[in-house]
């Protein structure tokens, strides 16, 4: 009876070790970043960028979604462009869509033409590379969701890239006014990958890029609870498209959060802290990869914070 006590017992420990090898073999090691990216998004939609104060009074506000023209169904720029040229009336019906709500409007043609410059098909910004995995070149960036500025909403979106970004100057943050990065889109060095998700806790996509020489090599990922109050570095870029590690210091922790404050007096000197287009940048502690800066404190901007690796990896897409 005790040897099938034994046997019985040896067989739930066994089978319990094989069900959680999956689980730590999911928390693999990845890349750390740290590289300045340009985020570009074709949207499935024109809208307009500006209020538009037509002749008849009408009012065309910020936002509003060009759905038809001349009853042709519109979805990019280009549609809008060319159906102007080709449309020989003079009165243009302009079908849009306001909160909800779609109606009709007549714009003369000449009118109309001033406000191609107010229509928008695609967004674009700047950002921070976080992590890519080596083995299924998938990647993360950014560390919170992009929100359209128009709209005030996260944009819906038909493809998007990410390509490498120079830094050309920095504008320092000051208390009370975040600083930010003046960057350059390499658009010639080609695209780094696709954007499959904008969601609360950045962008992912797959790579498509070679894997280059020089790249940091895969670090374990730090769980929260082994993230300490202490030293620590930041990886970011400040300076062309040259990586650095800068010194923090983590001040706080919890399972989904953590808070840091930059103790390196050289990015304090060039950069006030931290700046717009900092987040996703990797926090590293101990050799190990803890996560991803998210925002600043806008009156304290050597002060931010940031999420644990894990927790932005439960938003990468499956």
């Amino acid at each position: 009876m005790k040897n099938q006590m034994r046997y019985v017992m040896q067989f739930v420990a066994l089978l319990f070790a094989i069900l959680l090898l999956p689980f730590g073999a999911s928390a693999k090691s990845l890349i750390p970043m740290g590289h300045s990216i340009g985020v570009e998004l074709q949207l499935q939609n024109v809208y307009l960028t500006n209020d538009v104060l037509l002749k008849n009074g009408t009012w065309l506000k910020a936002g509003d979604t060009i759905q038809a023209i001349n009853s042709q169904q519109i979805n990019t720029l280009e549609e809008v462009k060319s159906l102007f040229v080709s449309s020989s009336g003079k009165l243009m019906d302009v079908k849009l869509k306001r909160q909800q709500k779609t109606q009709h409007i007549k714009i003369m043609k000449e009118e109309l033409e001033p406000m191609l410059s107010f229509f928008r098909d695609q967004t674009d910004g700047i950002g921070t590379l976080t992590f890519i995995d080596p083995d299924t070149k998938e990647y993360g960036a950014l560390g919170h969701q992009i929100i359209d500025s128009v709209v005030s909403a996260p944009p819906k979106f038909s493809s998007g890239s990410i390509f490498y970004a120079s830094i050309e100057q920095i504008k320092k943050s000051v208390p009370g006014e975040p600083g930010y990065k003046i960057s350059s889109i390499e658009h010639n060095a080609g695209q780094l990958g696709s954007i499959a998700e904008n969601n609360v806790y950045g962008i992912f996509g797959k790579w498509s890029n070679t894997l280059e020489q020089g790249l940091p090599k895969p670090m374990e990922i730090m769980q929260p609870s082994e993230i300490k109050v202490g030293k620590a570095q930041l990886l970011t870029t400040i300076e062309g498209k040259k990586v650095e590690a800068f010194d923090v210091k983590i001040t706080k922790v919890d399972d989904k959060t953590l808070q840091f404050e930059v103790t390196d007096a050289q990015l304090k000197q060039k950069t006030g802290g931290i700046l717009q287009g900092m987040s996703g940048s990797p926090i590293i502690q101990n050799g190990r990869f803890v996560g991803a800066v998210t925002h600043m404190y806008i009156e304290s901007p050597e002060k931010g914070a940031a999420i644990p690796l894990t927790e932005m990896l439960k938003k990468q897409p499956s």
